[in-house]
């Protein structure tokens, strides 16, 4: 089955304060995606809550052994007999530490991988819209990939978006698909993020699934949406709006090893010291004339 085409249905949602009423939400959009064909589901990043209150966070979540959300949606990957990539959830990994953990489960219900976001997102922004990840979250320190039946995904969170070299390590370790859900706030994504997802396509020949967050939320945040699916050339082949949603795609893997074969970076990838001062090249020495 490696190689095939398969559907893709990535799931737009504005999240709020309730767990529980996210995950009803969640849940009709991701039978929507079934309905429509889906072999793979998508949710973005915080699929089961969005709230800046640490205190109201940790009042909210639990550790993933005892996570209501994940455990119906195993339940849900088993019953529509899909993949079910839950792009991320808040779960406690300690009283005052939580990580933004994406998981990863397979038609029969069982978590095949599992991601905890690297970077974390400390910004300040313009117009006094600041944010401090670190404070409440535990970052990752792995890279994660899993073979598809369709072909190999690297699993990433939103704000690893801004980091190339993670997703070339993804690609030189065999990935033909790039997951990327995401929570972009609208300020940063009308500037930066549909040329980020299409770069990191383009620089790796791989296919991104970005499912995203979309519109004002219950906390006050307003997210960017355009949930998206750029195929290995660069071209965006599904695109939501600012509304919730299911987008749907389908993926030929062929066209990874096409884009490859045309632009084969992968290949030619080097590694520079860099010194300082820059020597001047010996070749404009050489050609000087007299003072």
């Amino acid at each position: 089955m490696t190689g095939s085409k398969f559907r893709v249905g990535l799931i737009q949602t504005r999240a709020g304060r309730s767990p529980t009423a996210n995950l009803d939400a969640v849940t009709k959009l991701i039978g929507e995606a079934k309905a429509k064909g889906a072999d793979y589901v998508q949710t973005p990043e915080m699929t089961n809550i969005m709230e800046v209150s640490r205190e109201k966070l940790f009042a909210a979540i639990a550790p993933e052994e005892s996570d209501a959300s994940l455990a119906t949606y195993r339940e849900l990957a088993h019953t529509l007999s899909i993949y079910l990539h839950i792009g991320s959830l808040a779960v406690k990994v300690l009283p005052d530490r939580a990580a933004n953990r994406a998981f990863l489960i397979d038609p029969r219900g069982e978590i095949v991988a599992r991601y905890d976001k690297i970077h974390m997102f400390d910004v300040d922004l313009a117009g006094g819209e600041s944010y401090r990840e670190s404070r409440s979250y535990r970052p990752g320190e792995l890279a994660v990939l899993y073979d598809l039946p369709w072909g190999r995904l690297g699993i990433t969170v939103c704000y690893d978006l801004r980091f190339p070299a993670l997703y070339r390590a993804l690609a030189e370790g065999g990935a033909s698909f790039l997951a990327i859900p995401s929570a972009f706030t609208r300020q940063t994504g009308e500037a930066h993020w549909q040329v980020l997802n299409r770069a990191r396509a383009i620089e790796n020949g791989c296919y991104v699934l970005a499912a995203a967050q979309a519109g004002k939320h219950e906390n006050g945040r307003e997210t960017f949406g355009h949930s998206l699916v750029v195929d290995p050339w660069g071209r965006v082949v599904g695109e939501g709006g600012t509304e919730p949603g299911v987008i749907m795609a389908e993926i030929d893997p062929a066209e990874v090893a096409a884009a490859r074969a045309k632009v084969p970076s992968l290949q030619h990838g080097r590694r520079f010291e860099i010194v300082e001062p820059m020597a001047e090249p010996t070749h404009l020495r050489a050609v000087r004339g007299p003072a």
